[in-house]
């Protein structure tokens, strides 16, 4: 079993956090994607989509999406249990993981591939060239991001964790991707005590050093 994984990209830093949590530990082989390794000849041939982080598992499948590799060391690795105990539970996580994926991390991700001058002219991950940034969609990234964070400082209001009482995939996601947004100068507002109080406690867990 081997990851391929890249330290300073928020994907396969998801999936590190969540092995973190689980005790888990995974051989790993780096992918730079600052210098285009990802769409190297040896790269291509185990994942031609050209993105971090993948899972080559021992039999040679090939797992990429950070919560399809999640989803698998759930299911090995049931404890501590990161994704939902029972039905409802489960559907719980995922609807609060998704929302953090699309609203969160996702405008972030337009914020950083649309404005940083290294994504010129390749504005989606995978794509080697040929996609140029849209400087409206970086702005209109950042306002989507301020306003999921009001939506989590709601949230937080109410429960520990984002979720409910425990720390989860859900939790690790949106932490990543407050992280993340610091690479375009995007912080948490002041008014957002409770994200505040939340973010201090998740930087403080072992995994978050992942």
């Amino acid at each position: 079993m081997k990851l391929y994984d890249f330290t300073l990209a928020p994907n396969p830093r998801r999936v590190r956090m969540f092995l973190a949590e689980k005790g888990i530990d995974v051989p790993m082989a780096q992918v730079n994607t600052r210098e285009m390794e990802q769409f190297a000849d040896w790269y291509q041939k185990i994942v031609p989509q050209g993105i971090v982080p993948a899972l080559e598992l021992d039999d040679g499948t090939i797992i990429t999406e950070s919560v399809a590799i999640c989803r698998y060391f759930e299911e090995v690795q049931p404890d501590p249990p990161l994704m939902g105990t029972d039905a409802a539970d489960k559907a719980v996580v995922e609807m609060w993981n998704r929302r953090a994926e699309l609203q969160g991390i996702g405008a972030v991700g337009d914020a950083l591939r649309n404005g940083l001058p290294m994504f010129e002219d390749r504005a989606i991950a995978g794509i080697a060239s040929g996609i140029p940034q849209i400087p409206e969609l970086a702005a209109r990234g950042r306002a989507a991001f301020l306003r999921f964070l009001d939506d989590m400082d709601r949230r937080l209001a109410d429960s520990p964790f984002i979720a409910g009482k425990r720390f989860t995939i859900a939790d690790i996601t949106v932490f990543v991707g407050i992280d993340t947004a610091k690479r375009v100068e995007m912080e948490v507002p002041d008014h957002c005590t409770n994200v505040k109080r939340w973010y201090a406690e998740i930087a403080a867990r072992p995994s978050a050093a992942a």
